[in-house]
């Protein structure tokens, strides 16, 4: 049969002790212990002391004031707890440390194409404008990104709101399906769902009451896959 498990009274006479002896090298008496705890009969914390001993927690003799002495086997839970307790906080660090910088480089449109010049160059922002992700967020690489601040509703349908952030990883190919930035050869961008139909192009809103965009594959540029979305709340 399992052994029951410690009370929240016997943990916490075994964490006084431990923090006691930490504090003063020696244990303390019956009934600083039981001021420590809240326990107000000594019979109590006599009982209680008894079945740590009986759980080899604890070593005690009777005969003198402070007989009291934890066993290598608390020493032991107790390290193993702290070991957890770094390696947890190693991992949180670790997790708080990988954050890297996406430059955010201008806007989109997510609605009519509009121009922009320079083929398709969006760079409008400073170059100290950045998005801050955490490294788990993105898998694979990070220095072929780009984020994009989001204009207008041809995207709602694809949780994609005027205002949000798109992150976008730098590519010139597209599968049917993709979310793409799509840049075409009469000067114009948008964000759209991109799929092949035939000898066209078709760059697909997520907005029932807006039209799809059919271009030749000449005439379109992809320039980047939108990987992630960030929602503007505020």
């Amino acid at each position: 049969m399992a052994k029951k498990s410690l009370s929240e009274r016997q943990k916490n006479i075994l964490a006084y002790i431990e923090e006691y002896v930490a504090e003063f090298g020696r244990p303390p008496t019956i009934r600083e212990i039981g001021g420590a705890v809240n326990i107000s009969s000594t019979s109590v914390v006599n009982y209680n002391l008894t079945k740590l001993k009986e759980r080899g927690l604890l070593e005690r003799d009777a005969e003198v004031s402070r007989g009291l002495r934890l066993t290598e086997k608390v020493t032991a839970a107790t390290e193993q707890m702290k070991q957890s307790v770094g390696k947890a906080m190693e991992k949180a660090s670790t997790a708080v440390g990988s954050v890297f910088r996406v430059p955010l480089i201008g806007n989109i449109v997510a609605g009519s194409p509009i121009e922009v010049g320079n083929d398709g160059d969006f760079s409008v922002y400073d170059d100290e404008d950045a998005v801050e992700l955490g490294s788990s967020m993105i898998p694979g690489r990070h220095d072929n990104l780009y984020a994009l601040r989001v204009s207008g509703d041809s995207m709602i349908d694809a949780m994609v709101n005027d205002g949000d952030i798109v992150i976008m990883r730098n590519e010139n190919e597209a599968r049917n399906g993709d979310m793409v930035a799509a840049w075409l050869s009469d000067g114009t961008t948008t964000l759209k769902y991109f799929y092949r139909e035939n000898d066209k192009i078709r760059l697909q809103p997520a907005n029932p009451t807006m039209e799809p965009i059919y271009v030749d594959p000449e005439d379109v540029q992809v320039q980047g896959k939108v990987m992630m979305v960030l929602r503007q709340t505020a």
